[in-house]
């Protein structure tokens, strides 16, 4: 880029007015008609004088410090020029005002190039990034802005560091890089902090930021999240493009309005040292990359010179962050496994692992190596399996890179033992001390491992153990057993003698008979009682003790343990309870089981005596189920009506029980009632469906309602949903034809056929409920097969056939069965 573009900053300020044209300072403000207003009062005008004398000393001043800054990079270039030419000092100069004046450059922009094709760092690739972007960038691409001043990059960068380099404290760093490198970058403020103990920050340099807020931020303790705490936990550059001091607070909060903010770590061979905060007064457009490096490059070169300057260091007092041999004898003090750990570097100056730099006494490699095998080889080499093991390694990192301690319980630790991996839990504790990184960790032992089991069983189980010294009258719990007692830990335990002040008043005599069993007769004992805490909370115990006795049988005390049973004790509460409710139901059920039974019993007995029927043989049977539980609402029926016919119905309602033997005697009983009135069995049907619709807690339920005229023999039947009935005739057994008919409560009305059959003589017509041959292993139809087959065996008696039909059945539910049958007689001759 040619030097029209990027004019160069003067090296002192008498060049700066010959070399750039720009008029000197008094002529500058005597020529503006703004600067001094025009006014005719005399006093008026010396304080104009006065003001303008004192902007043209500023600006002298501020012309001063550039030029010495400028002055300070050129003497670097000589020096670089007296080594390569091998040249003295004067020469050096001559040359390089040569090349300045043959290059159409001022000598400091040489100077910037010369200094940066010798170092070759980061400040050099960082301007190249920038320049290379603007030489190839068109204005409609570009996304950030030149800088305001228009200065070479090189220049910028270059003046910065030296004065940095000249630099006696790090105020003076942060107020020439805001002057010569972040300005140009339209940046107000920066500031420069100190990374200390704990993550911790201290304000170590500032530049354009109120003096009494920066005291007011002088020191930032460990937990405050800040933009340059957040820069220094996560190890990388943070960008905020409205910053806004509700969300995170900074210094700079009361100098609003708010814009854009950068906070970015300053390190050093893996350490970050502090941060660089750069704040904008309004919101910036993001970044460019080559902006951004720059930026990094400056946050290095603060890194470099915060560890450099001494007194940065003495501004935190780091316990242990001693000499090496300090750290040894540290080390070698702790009881557990220690590691001192060294950064190591790669050949380009990158973080690349650990070398153990010394072992304590206490370590114990899992892989069985002695300390000496292990000491000084790199971590990754002893240990490869930290590389993955919970991010073990990235952890030791970020300890060696902020500060931050980390402590870890019941880690996963991994060792190679002949190329097998071996997992074991261990405490990890990582903490940073100077450049060393003390690694400790404790794996459990067997001991460590039967107690922490102990403990967890005794948790789980609610069980506190105690002990008690006679000899040194000394009462030992453990925590779990404060914690049963209602106690904080740091109560004084309850001798077992003083155990009843703690009880129920009703449980004295049990606890009595404990202590004396075991203090007394000192055999071992248990016994249970209630514990009154401090809180009001009644608990349930069981302890268990035992005496201590030495070999001549004296009693050195006793151990034993308490047990919280309250959980068990209100289980076998609720199990008595429920066992006695259960009790009151069965009887209940029972009770309820046996009315039902002695309902039936009483309406329908087993046998029934012989019906006077004219011409015709009645026989009916009802056989009850053998589980009272079972009890259910079958029923039958054969009477002569005032009109000389004969009713027959056999009907079951559904369900069991008292409900179900109830709601069969009012089938029954409204089924006589209204048979009265002389209608056929479809109309009985009808209006019985009524009363179980209606009339009942809704009740359903099958029947067979029939008629038989005994002067024309004729039979008039309807079904609700039943079995059809079966006739014999000339010992030949046949369903007789079924009608439709749903069964009786279904619905609130409903429409049932009428059929009739004639009766010849020694026909047999039986009716039944289901309970005669259901099963649950076959099909009606096969169930009905299988009583058509028993109905054929040959019988010499009604009765007898009736018997035969139960004693033969092949039903398994356990239900009622009724069974009616009527036998029409020859007349006798």
């Amino acid at each position: 880029m040619s030097s029209d573009q990027w004019p160069a900053v003067p090296v002192d300020a008498t060049d700066a007015a010959d070399t750039t044209g720009t008029p000197h300072p008094r002529e500058a403000i005597d020529a503006s008609p703004t600067a001094i207003p025009a006014v005719d009062d005399a006093s008026d005008k010396q304080l104009g004088r006065l003001a303008a004398t004192v902007a043209r000393l500023r600006e002298e001043v501020e012309q001063a410090h550039a030029a010495a800054d400028g002055r300070a990079l050129v003497e670097m270039a000589r020096g670089v020029l007296v080594e390569r030419l091998r040249c003295g000092p004067t020469q050096a100069a001559k040359h390089l005002a040569d090349l300045a004046h043959a290059a159409d450059v001022t000598e400091l922009e040489l100077a910037a190039d010369i200094v940066s094709q010798a170092a070759q760092d980061r400040l050099t690739d960082a301007a190249r990034d920038f320049l290379d972007r603007v030489a190839h960038e068109t204005p409609a691409d570009a996304t950030q802005p030149p800088p305001a001043d228009g200065a070479d990059p090189t220049v910028r960068l270059r003046t910065a560091e030296s004065g940095v380099l000249a630099a006696g404290d790090t105020q003076t760093v942060a107020e020439s890089l805001l002057e010569h490198a972040l300005k140009p970058l339209d940046a107000t403020a920066v500031a420069v902090w100190a990374a200390g103990p704990g993550t911790s920050l201290r304000l170590a340099g500032h530049a354009g930021f109120q003096p009494d807020e920066a005291d007011q931020w002088h020191y930032v303790p460990p937990g405050v999240a800040t933009p340059a705490r957040q820069a220094l936990l996560t190890r990388r550059s943070l960008w905020y493009p409205a910053w806004t001091a509700n969300e995170l607070p900074s210094i700079g909060r009361r100098g609003g309005p708010y814009g854009s903010r950068m906070a970015v770590p300053a390190s050093t061979e893996g350490r970050i040292q502090g941060v660089l905060e750069v704040a904008w007064p309004r919101r910036q457009p993001p970044l460019s990359p080559q902006i951004r490096r720059q930026i990094e490059a400056l946050a290095e070169l603060v890194g470099h010179t915060l560890e450099s300057l001494p007194h940065t260091a003495a501004q935190w007092p780091q316990a242990g962050a001693g000499t090496s041999s300090e750290l040894i004898e540290l080390a070698d003090g702790l009881r557990d496994p220690v590691l001192l750990l060294r950064p190591h570097f790669g050949p380009d100056g990158t973080l690349t692992d650990f070398r153990i730099h010394h072992v304590n006494p206490w370590f114990k490699d899992p892989a069985g190596r002695s300390a000496a095998a292990v000491t000084g080889a790199l971590l990754l080499e002893a240990y490869p399996m930290v590389a993955g093991e919970g991010g073990l390694l990235e952890m030791i990192e970020h300890v060696h890179a902020t500060g931050e301690p980390f402590r870890a319980a019941g880690m996963n630790f991994t060792a190679l033992v002949g190329q097998v991996p071996v997992t074991g839990p261990a405490d990890i504790s990582i903490s940073r001390h100077g450049a060393v990184v003390l690694f400790v960790w404790r794996i459990e032992d067997e001991a460590a491992r039967l107690a922490r089991l102990l403990q967890h069983a005794q948790r789980l189980g609610r069980i506190g153990a105690f002990e008690e010294s006679f000899l040194t009258n000394e009462v030992t719990w453990n925590s779990q057993l404060f914690d049963l007692f209602g106690l904080p830990d740091d109560a004084t335990p309850t001798r077992l003698e003083q155990v009843g002040s703690h009880a129920h008043g009703d449980d004295a005599a049990p606890l009595g008979r404990f202590l004396r069993t075991v203090l007394h007769h000192r055999r071992p004992a248990t016994a249970a009682f209630r514990l009154l805490r401090p809180d009001g909370v009644i608990r349930h115990m069981r302890i268990v003790a035992e005496p201590v006795l030495d070999s001549a049988g004296h009693l050195n005390g006793v151990r034993g343990a308490y047990q919280d049973i309250s959980a068990q004790h209100w289980t076998e509460v609720a199990l008595a309870a429920t066992r006695d409710q259960l009790a009151l139901s069965e009887q209940q059920t029972a009770e309820s089981n046996r009315l039902a039974r002695q309902l039936q019993h009483a309406i329908m007995p087993p046998t029934h005596g012989p019906i006077d029927a004219p011409g015709l043989e009645i026989a009916v049977r009802y056989r009850p189920a053998e589980d009272d539980s079972l009890v259910g609402g079958d029923w039958y029926d054969a009477i002569v009506l005032p009109s000389q016919q004969v009713l027959l119905s056999v009907g079951d309602v559904a369900g069991h029980g008292i409900s179900a033997a109830t709601g069969m005697v009012a089938l029954r009983n409204a089924l006589r009632g209204l048979a009265t009135t002389g209608a056929g069995p479809a109309q009985l049907l009808t209006w019985l469906n009524l009363v179980a619709h209606h009339l009942t807690q809704r009740v359903t339920a099958t029947a067979i309602c029939a008629l038989y005229d005994p002067e024309t023999h004729i039979l008039r039947w309807a079904r609700a949903g039943h079995l059809p009935p079966l006739l014999v005739r000339a010992g030949e057994p046949a369903t007789v034809p079924s009608l439709d008919g749903l069964l009786l409560g279904a619905v609130s009305e409903a429409v049932y056929e009428e059929g009739q059959v004639r009766l010849e003589y020694g026909d047999v017509l039986l009716m039944y409920t289901d309970g005669l041959i259901e099963r649950r292993d076959r099909s009606l139809q096969e169930s009905l097969d299988q009583l058509l087959t028993t109905v054929r065996r040959p019988a010499e008696a009604l009765d007898q056939r009736l018997d035969q039909m139960l004693t033969h059945s092949s039903a398994d539910t356990d239900d009622d069965t009724c069974v009616i049958g009527i036998h029409l007689r020859a007349p006798a001759a």
